[in-house]
């Protein structure tokens, strides 16, 4: 990384809007004392240096850099630190290079943009925002943005705005959800719809726990440098971001925490982010999430990541991969003994199996209505229930497929397989339903050849487990059906 190439103005002297008021500003545009106090605020004014990591970003790059700028607080540099690209991502993230007057609500404001190419990084995305690191190391606050990802005016002050109140905050994160109007072609839409779901009820959950977050997300999030200083310190590290681990952000969020820093999610600040619009590429995309998270959960050393089971921003991991389990088991052993039973003229309807999915279906239209962005397509995925269901299979085997990986011991780059299936190849996705289909003919060969005494045994056992199983999840759904949520939106 020592051979970036930086795309910037040449030094020289530049009048700052706020240079007139005792601040001081050196050759390069950035005062050296930020002693303004934000309108309606009481408190020091903080210091914020931006990061963009971008990689092939060239359809979205611009609209990030126009967003950042078009906050009511601008951040005091932005960097936009290009790795491993292969298109004009440089060559339209410099058209914005150079120094910008801006006023907003808040008054005049001064940024300064830079775009660093850093070529060939071995590191990826981690390379690019260590690389960044180390040019925003003396600001207060260091804001990451994924080169896809579209804030909302406010959303970094109402970052800043919540950082600076309370120094025990280590970081923030935005809220996110995915802008579905430009999104063409029936399967990115289905995906898109299940992403914004799937984006909704995890911003829910930490926001009703004590707007605790478990993952402070790259994508749009405020972290103190004091924060990263001592986690980095902790942890015996030169950088914030380690290469060693698959979700490179869950593991910094567990250093802050693990520091004695509060890891939040704030209630306003609001971020379209950029969502998967193939099979492959949301495949291979949870995939490495949640192969670095099981990782992150498994007791014991895996090569540099050390397993911290009991590590409180876990807790919402466990359940969730409880929960996709319980699924699993439910949906395979339901279909198994709906098979067998009618196979021997055995099956009996009843109403009551009409419950559960009636109940799925009532908490997805609840999530689909917390949605700051709600419309006729999040409505219409939550109550039509098959395309929620196809969805839920889908994630299902991503779980089945990351713990294969993990438990096989197998050394798998994913980040690379990420990549490659983002530009259309691979076809891993397809795994799990070759594989459930293998299974699906070898147990009706196995019930064809048991007697009818073995077959009405397996069945008088299942279908009690398979419905004991089912009430309880039915009332764990219910409790979230009912739960109050406070006004929140995400």
């Amino acid at each position: 990384m020592t051979d970036a190439r930086s795309y910037a103005p040449q030094t020289r002297a530049l009048t700052h809007p706020m240079a007139g008021a005792g601040y001081v500003v050196e050759e390069h545009g950035f005062a050296d004392d930020f002693a303004s106090v934000l309108e309606h605020a009481t408190v020091h004014r903080s210091t914020i240096g931006c990061i963009i990591p971008a990689y092939n970003e060239e359809e979205s790059i611009s609209q990030v850099i126009e967003a950042l700028l078009g906050q009511t607080r601008v951040p005091d540099v932005i960097h936009v630190v290009v790795n491993n690209t292969s298109d004009a991502t440089v060559k339209i993230a410099s058209e914005y290079s150079g120094p910008h007057e801006i006023t907003t609500d808040l008054g005049e404001q001064f940024t300064e943009v830079f775009v660093h190419d850093i070529g060939k990084n071995p590191d990826k995305k981690v390379g690019a925002l260590n690389y960044g690191y180390s040019l925003v190391e003396g600001y207060d606050y260091l804001l990451g943005v994924d080169g896809d990802t579209i804030a909302d005016s406010r959303a970094v002050e109402y970052l800043e705005t919540e950082a600076v109140s309370d120094s025990r905050i280590g970081g923030i994160s935005a809220i996110y959800t995915i802008d579905d109007k430009p999104i063409k072609g029936l399967v990115a839409r289905f995906l898109t719809a299940g992403q914004r779901t799937q984006f909704a009820a995890f911003n829910l959950q930490n926001l009703l726990r004590g707007r605790n977050m478990a993952v402070l997300g790259g994508q749009f999030s405020i972290f103190s440098t004091n924060a990263l200083r001592e986690a980095m310190k902790q942890n015996h590290q030169i950088t914030p971001w380690v290469k060693d681990s698959e979700v490179e952000d869950s593991l910094l969020s567990l250093q802050i925490k693990s520091a004695g820093y509060l890891t939040k999610i704030s209630p306003y600040a609001r971020a379209n982010v950029g969502g998967m619009t193939t099979l492959s590429g949301y495949d291979a995309q949870q995939v490495k999430w949640t192969y670095g998270a099981i990782e992150l959960m498994w007791p014991g050393q895996r090569g540099d990541t050390k397993g911290q089971p009991f590590h409180p921003n876990l807790r919402l991991r466990w359940f969730e991969n409880f929960g996709m389990l319980t699924n699993l088991f439910v949906r395979v052993a339901f279909l198994t003994l709906l098979a067998g039973s009618l196979s021997i003229s055995a099956f009996v309807f009843s109403p009551l199996w009409l419950i559960p999915p009636a109940v799925a279906m009532l908490l997805n239209l609840r999530i689909a209505r917390t949605m700051a962005s709600c419309d006729r397509t999040d409505v219409l995925f939550a109550v039509l229930f098959f395309p929620a269901e196809i969805f839920m299979w889908i994630r299902i085997s991503h779980f089945v497929r990351s713990w294969t990986r993990f438990l096989s011991r197998k050394k798998v780059d994913n980040w690379a397989m990420q990549a490659k299936a983002e530009r259309g190849g691979g076809l891993g996705h397809w795994a799990p339903m070759v594989v459930l289909i293998a299974v699906a003919i070898a147990l009706a060969v196995i019930w064809v050849l048991v007697g009818p005494m073995v077959q009405s045994s397996i069945l008088w056992i299942g279908w009690p487990i398979v419905g004991v199983v089912t009430v309880l999840q039915t009332l764990l759904m219910f409790s979230k059906l009912v739960r109050r949520h406070h006004g929140y939106k995400v």
